[in-house]
């Protein structure tokens, strides 16, 4: 009898115990917290902490967790919180120290020496050096990585060489002093070039890993990054995995202890899964983005880039500049993004966007002010002036073209109505499939045709480079030395006062002479849940959760 009684109050216990300690986050890990207890104290009960995991959505599979190659949308977020460079953008979007405690610039602006961190370590407890940060951007610039963003390491002595297969790695002027030291010479004085070193590309990867394991970035197990999180799972195309990195640096920050991403490339199948709180985040699909534009839960932040059409200035008649002023001031910016694209991006009043700040604390597209905005009268006595120039009693036949999608149509159409309206010019619509229209652009074979451009990293500079003479991404045949020079000075001002003052004389520039005109600055519209606060969405593309948050 007694060894039944023994057993009945064990089962008695067992059952209790569990009924205590289950909570409606059963099945979720939590950390338990208790003060000790002194004699003649009550017992407390132990304090459970629910885990803080964030949901969000990548939408597809990562092209590569190799820093060198994931030069894209669905590699840089998972990216720039796995690892981390030399510097970081702050929450503000300024390059600031990160994995460097203390950056030395010397006086010709030529050659840079990071001190890293004591504390810096990998995720697998390794520390981090300086020849960590050789060793990745060698693999960057090696041409057998074949990196989609090895040019913008062409700042640095020798890199272009390497990179194109004219020079030697040895050649490329980067170098551990120390173990923890290491050196950059700039081809030329590069003021944006912390910015530009943000990037993902930049990242270092953990020489003796990488040596041992080429494939190191293909999965969790043998994943090592840097960053305020480390990879613990990935299931291949279903979902992937992050937990707070104990070993990063600034680990007292982060304030998340996971973040599940899910991979799903469908933006209704995403809202629901947001509705239904699977997701912490979402994006807006384009049939609901007009009703969800005033949603409380709906945040719109600046993304650097922009929508715009090219002028092919060498096809009659935009050879001649009143007449692209012309078409460019018949436009109405404000009404494109109220009436066509309707998601809530701001009117291009000039070229540079939103979302760069000068060393005056203030932004660049207000300090440049307004360079361009719909003036009807105006449009037309430049195109009376532009055709008495020129001798035409008739405008030569204008032909519009886009890369084929509804959005561009849209604008298209909506642009084509314009130009009839106020300058009574009958233009002409084509549309040409994405893949034809881009190599066809790139041969100056288009009259006017619609173009955008993303920045690949925080600085003005970025885009209004693309203007110079000769430069692939110029597209228009537009040549004007006064812009060339100014470029040219820009790069090589070491004053960052003067070096701002000299970007907005390009913007104002490249708006007067007109070889493009712009619609909208494009913008990040995003649902997020009021549970979460923190998340920074830089400009320039990518995400950060080192400060991120959730209730």
């Amino acid at each position: 009898m007694k060894k039944w009684l023994s057993l009945i109050f064990v089962a008695f216990f067992v059952l209790v115990l569990s009924a205590c300690t289950a909570t409606k986050d059963a099945g979720e890990k939590t950390n338990t917290e208790k003060e000790p207890e002194t004699e003649g104290e009550e017992k407390e009960e132990p304090v459970t902490k629910a885990e803080k995991v964030l949901y969000l959505n990548n939408g597809n599979e990562p092209t590569s967790f190799d820093p060198s190659i994931g030069f894209d949308a669905v590699s840089w977020s998972a990216l720039n919180n796995l690892m981390e460079g030399l510097v970081r953008l702050s929450k503000d979007h300024v390059a600031e120290e990160a994995t460097a405690e203390k950056i030395d610039i010397s006086e010709d602006g030529l050659t840079y020496t990071f001190t890293i961190r004591d504390n810096a370590k990998w995720s697998n407890g390794d520390p981090v050096v300086a020849s960590d940060f050789v060793y990745g951007w060698l693999h960057m610039l090696n041409p057998e990585t074949a990196s989609p963003a090895a040019f913008l390491a062409y700042f640095i002595e020798g890199a272009e060489a390497y990179n194109s297969g004219e020079g030697t790695a040895d050649a490329v002027a980067i170098k551990a002093l120390e173990e923890k030291v290491f050196e950059v010479k700039l081809a030329a004085p590069t003021e944006a070039f912390l910015n530009i070193i943000t990037n993902p590309s930049f990242f270092p990867v953990n020489e003796k890993v990488a040596t041992a394991n080429p494939t190191w970035f293909t999965e969790a197990e043998s994943f090592v990054g840097n960053g305020p999180f480390k990879l613990t799972e990935w299931k291949h195309d279903v979902s992937f995995t992050f937990a707070k990195n104990e070993n990063y640096w600034d680990a007292g920050t982060v304030k998340l202890d996971k973040v599940q991403w899910a991979m799903i490339n469908d933006s209704n199948t995403e809202y629901q899964m947001y509705q239904t709180g699977e997701l912490d985040t979402s994006g807006v699909p384009s049939e609901l983005a007009e009703s969800l534009i005033n949603d409380p839960e709906l945040k719109n932040e600046d993304q650097a880039g922009l929508y715009f059409y090219r002028f092919n200035t060498s096809m009659e008649p935009f050879t001649n500049k009143k007449i692209r002023q012309a078409f460019g001031y018949a436009v109405n910016q404000q009404e494109i993004v109220d009436f066509v694209t309707k998601v809530g991006q701001k009117p291009a009043e000039g070229f540079v966007p939103y979302g760069f700040i000068g060393p005056d604390g203030k932004e660049f597209r207000d300090t440049a002010g307004v360079l361009i905005k719909h003036d009807a009268e105006k449009a037309k006595a430049l195109l009376a002036e532009g055709m008495k120039e020129e001798g035409y009693s008739e405008l030569p036949a204008v032909t519009l073209t886009y890369s084929t999608s509804d959005s561009h149509k849209k604008i298209a159409e909506a642009l084509q109505s314009k130009f009839k309206e106020v300058l009574g010019v009958e233009v002409a619509l084509q549309n040409v499939e994405a893949s034809v229209f881009a190599t066809e652009q790139k041969e100056f074979k288009y009259q006017m045709s619609r173009s955008s451009f993303l920045f690949d990293y925080a600085d003005p500079v970025n885009a209004l480079e693309s203007f110079i003479t000769g430069s692939s991404m110029n597209r228009t045949t537009w040549s004007n030395a006064e812009f060339d020079k100014l470029i040219a000075d820009i790069k090589n001002e070491k004053d960052a006062t003067k070096r701002w003052e000299l970007l907005i004389q390009a913007d104002k520039l490249l708006m007067d002479e007109m070889p493009i005109f712009p619609l909208y600055y494009y913008n990040q519209v995003t649902l997020e849940k009021p549970s979460v606060s923190g998340i920074v969405r830089h400009p320039v593309g990518y995400m950060d959760l080192k400060w991120a948050d959730k209730n």
